[in-house]
């Protein structure tokens, strides 16, 4: 009967990580004391002066729709941003704001891939990459980024898999699942690489705002040639606790720009108008929000770590930015726990969620089994609790 539906779509799977969070919401509506470590968002409301825009923006009446790629007005703020923090010069042309930067990355992917091309994913990946890759018909090839580099690419591993039908690379940093940020240095290597190729560059740049230890770079501000063949995506999302409002960007040449453009005024037109109009305000009123942010999650961060490398079996490496952290669990891989079999990360998370009631993500989802991710987007309370259920639990 469905074998004459999208044989394409089809294909697309869904998240692994969906049936650990789908249960974890059952045990906590149950009224069981879940400690949940999955959030991919801030555990912090949108900043005042932001939410009062959008309130502004309501009152006034301006609520119609606007060009589909975005308001000028926004676009000149994306600009101006892109130039004080990146060192990058755009013209607002070059510009397209889309309904959150998986979007972006949706319509960066449809812009420039032919069915058969070949895209550079590095594994482990944010669970989106390789399903948006074939979204556009094209083929997802992943790279392992071994943790023992830091959870980044290596240059002869990424010339191993460079071939004719390779059409893009994409790098994220900061990283999420693994919170690694790549250095000047490291990104002049990909970039000479990708130039001497002719490869776009995909540069997901989202968890910009959130580092703790070196400072966020972006490929396309080392030079001509390689801003030619990069598309930045960011988003209001994670720097400024924007999850719900659904605003991303992309920059790019403006030929891609138009093609982005093009394609979103037909899939979806503008993005959400009210949403716009508070990002005007986020670019362009107080930036403090942020760095109290920053601070919170890194007080986190340095908590997180120490204690899971002081339990008996897990072991991690310190994030330098976004805020996860990718525990290696390959030690208990194999064992049997209290009578329960561990055979995968799935088996943990599940394990943790009936024996400790903490819901962690397996890293299956991002393409790795020997790995789960912990998310510090949650209060220093809840991480403390939450660890030592998991340190109990592996006794």
């Amino acid at each position: 009967m469905h074998n004459n539906l999208s044989r394409k779509n089809m294909e697309i799977s869904p998240s692994v990580t969906l049936a650990i969070t789908a249960k974890a919401k059952k045990m906590k509506a149950d009224g069981i004391d879940v400690i949940s470590f999955g959030a991919g968002e801030p555990d912090f409301n949108t900043p005042a002066h932001i939410r009062e825009a959008a309130i502004k923006a309501i009152e006034k009446g301006l609520t119609g729709y606007t060009a589909s790629s975005g308001l000028p007005e926004l676009k000149q703020a994306i600009c101006h941003k892109l130039r004080t923090d990146n060192g990058l010069e755009y013209k607002p042309e070059h510009i397209v704001v889309s309904n959150g930067a998986k979007h972006s990355l949706y319509n960066a992917l449809q812009a420039i891939c032919n069915p058969g091309d070949e895209v550079i994913v590095p594994c482990p990946y944010w669970v989106s990459y390789p399903e948006l890759v074939k979204l556009a018909d094209a083929v997802p090839v992943l790279v392992e980024t071994p943790e023992d580099n830091g959870f980044k690419y290596r240059i002869e591993d990424l010339e191993a898999n460079i071939c004719e039908k390779t059409k893009a690379i994409i790098l994220n940093s900061p990283n999420n699942p693994t919170g690694t940020v790549y250095t000047e240095d490291e990104l002049k290597k990909i970039a000479d690489l990708a130039v001497r190729h002719g490869i776009y560059m995909i540069s997901d740049e989202i968890y910009e705002k959130l580092i703790y230890e070196g400072k966020h770079i972006s490929i396309a501000s080392l030079g001509p040639d390689i801003k030619e063949l990069t598309i930045v995506v960011n988003g209001m999302s994670k720097a400024y606790a924007m999850t719900g409002w659904r605003i991303g960007y992309t920059a790019s040449n403006k030929t891609i720009a138009d093609i982005m453009a093009n394609i979103q005024s037909h899939a979806t037109s503008n993005p959400n108008t009210i949403a716009q109009y508070a990002s005007i305000e986020a670019f362009k009123g107080p930036q403090e929000p942020i760095q109290e942010m920053v601070k919170a999650f890194d007080e986190r961060r340095r908590y997180m770590v120490e204690k899971i490398n002081s339990i008996n079996g897990l072991s991690c490496r310190m994030p330098e930015g976004a805020f996860y952290v990718m525990v290696n669990i390959s030690k208990i891989i194999g064992n049997t726990i209290n009578g329960f079999v561990i055979d995968s990360s799935m088996d943990f998370a599940e394990y943790l969620l009936d024996r400790a009631k903490v819901a962690v993500i397996p890293g299956a989802g991002f393409g790795t089994d020997n790995y789960i991710r912990l998310s510090y987007a949650t209060s220093l309370d809840n991480i403390r609790e939450g660890l030592e259920r998991i340190e109990k639990a592996l006794l």
